[in-house]
């Protein structure tokens, strides 16, 4: 990799709190160099605008119009996360009151019991952050247990997790919708109902956003000679705009070797803050650290100057990694816990998983693994499983991490279900050149797999698609209504379910991505033939 430099750096970034309404119809009708520039910075104005904005090759030096299919895609990103800035606060107090009022009303025995209770003054509080405290996803799909098969006997020695397609990606999925939960509730379902061991949860920092933002948890299938250890990103929040900005955020940063990555997915793991591009240089440089010393991290504080010196520090005294971002941050932390728990359980192996953002963190975390060159940690890899994620690169970036995770077994394995948005995101074409890779599991309304390169109607927007999108949201919302009735107990919909397929109505692709369609297509999906090796 090459380190000679900052004329090594090339990125591009929008950032569209730079200009106004006015810049922004000028941009879309003109798109004239100045009022691209407003909202678009590149590491090279020539090349990298060129590539990106377009070049009209004409004589007079200005760089020429900006094609008008990369205009659209730069016009809606900038539109959609200007509405999301400026609902941004109102979301976050709307998505804390409704999740109180969710809690209230399950911690009450519903709106009956609530009623009665206000009526006689025993009314029970939620305590947000409790373990009978859950999220809007955990509302949304209620179910807690795992899949009943075969593959999960429990015996002297704890839980056997025998590696096969069904098991493995139920218990992936139930882990990757546990993670919004806080970190007593995860504890809880962990222990008390996998019986499994919990290790510890995470709530780690963003320096970019200057919040701890990015949460993930990892568990042991038992405390002693485990053979799995999981862990388990969490994915975009309902009511967080900072999560949804990122997803429609196309801002990227070129590593050497390794291609364009997602700028908001790097930051989201701590691997650099686009306030100085410079960061993500002197982070993704770092190889053959050892963090092992910050086993136990303190999360409960935020970021400080550091009293002692960091593992992060070069021989010469160079800073290469700054110390709070490596004792907080996502990618630094979950390494050195993973690597103390495979030192303590030698014949484990240790599988990565997320649904939506978290499922573009659960796949940069091994390729990061990669680009260090933490060869021991990835011959332990066993798999990753991600569901409804987002693209988090080129097809340089593709066609570097097939080479890791195809051979000699298929390591990655990428569920999409039916029409869900957000495997769409960010948009793939010539000018961004954002590419999924992996083995697609794409699931339609019927719940019937299919191994595909990439999901049908790869942008979302396409006019052919739009009207069985429709259809498929009305078939959705019917069955919503039935699932009880035709599939067991287990299956029926809540309220709050079925208000997401209205919902779905209109977005189709908004409704799609709930977790719920993603445990049903596991559960009742046909034609599963993907095994992977045994840990």
């Amino acid at each position: 990799m090459d380190t000679s430099g900052e004329d090594t750096l090339r990125y591009m970034i929008l950032r569209p709190e730079n200009g106004g309404i006015r810049d922004l119809f000028r941009f879309l009708v003109s798109a004239d160099r100045a009022s691209a520039a407003k909202f678009v910075e590149t590491s090279d104005e020539d090349a990298v605008a060129a590539e990106f904005l377009g070049s009209g090759g004409d004589d007079d030096g200005d760089g020429g119009d900006v094609p008008p299919d990369h205009r659209w895609v730069i016009f809606v990103s900038i539109v959609i996360r200007k509405v999301i800035a400026l609902f941004g606060k109102p979301m976050e107090w709307s998505g804390y009151l409704f999740e109180f009022f969710l809690n209230l009303l399950s911690e009450n025995g519903n709106l009956l019991g609530l009623l009665y209770n206000l009526l006689f003054g025993k009314v029970v509080m939620p305590q947000r952050g409790s373990e009978t405290f859950i999220s809007a996803i955990g509302h949304l799909d209620e179910r807690i247990n795992l899949y009943k098969s075969n593959s999960l006997v429990e015996g002297a020695s704890g839980l056997q997790v025998e590696i096969g397609n069904r098991t493995v990606m139920d218990l992936c999925m139930m882990a990757s919708k546990l993670a919004y939960e806080n970190a007593n509730v995860v504890r809880n379902v962990v222990n008390l109902h996998w019986k499994m061991h919990f290790v510890d949860f995470y709530n780690c920092w963003n320096d970019y956003q200057k919040d701890r933002s990015t949460q993930v948890f990892i568990l042991c299938d038992k405390p002693k000679d485990a053979n799995l250890i999981l862990i388990s990103f969490r994915g975009t929040e309902p009511f967080d705009a900072n999560d949804w900005s990122t997803d429609f955020d196309y801002s990227w940063y070129e590593i050497p070797k390794l291609g364009k990555v997602h700028m908001g997915f790097l930051e989201a793991l701590g691997l650099g803050n686009r306030a100085n591009t410079s960061t993500f240089q002197t982070l993704l440089q770092v190889k053959d650290a050892k963090f092992t010393s910050l086993n136990e991290v303190d999360t409960t504080t935020e970021p400080s100057e550091s009293n002692a010196e960091s593992e992060g520090l070069a021989n010469d005294g160079e800073k290469t990694v700054i110390p709070e971002m490596v004792e907080m941050t996502a990618y630094f932390v979950v390494k050195s816990k993973l690597k103390s728990l495979l030192n303590k359980h030698k014949t484990a192996k240790f599988i990565v998983t997320g649904h939506s953002l978290g499922g573009a963190l659960a796949i940069l975390f091994p390729t990061v693994l990669v680009l260090h060159e933490e060869r021991e940690l990835m011959q332990r890899l066993a798999g990753v499983y991600t569901y409804g994620q987002p693209r988090v690169g080129n097809w340089q970036l593709r066609r570097f991490m097939e080479a890791h995770l195809e051979y000699p077994d298929p390591k990655y394995f990428r569920v999409v279900y039916c029409n869900d948005l957000v495997p769409r995101l960010p948009y793939d074409n010539r000018t961004f050149l954002y590419k999924h890779f992996g083995e697609c599991l794409y699931y339609n309304s019927l719940y019937t797999e299919q191994k595909v390169d990439e999901e049908p109607n790869r942008n979302y927007f396409g006019m052919w698609y739009l009207i069985p999108e429709y259809l498929n949201a009305v078939w959705e919302l019917i069955r919503s209504l039935i699932m009880g009735y035709t599939h067991g107990p287990e299956y029926k919909e809540g309220w709050l379910s079925v208000l997401l397929r209205v919902v779905g109505l209109a977005v189709p692709g908004i409704s799609a991505h709930s977790p719920t369609n993603y445990v049903n297509s596991i559960r009742l999906g046909r034609n599963s033939a993907i095994r992977m090796s045994s840990l």
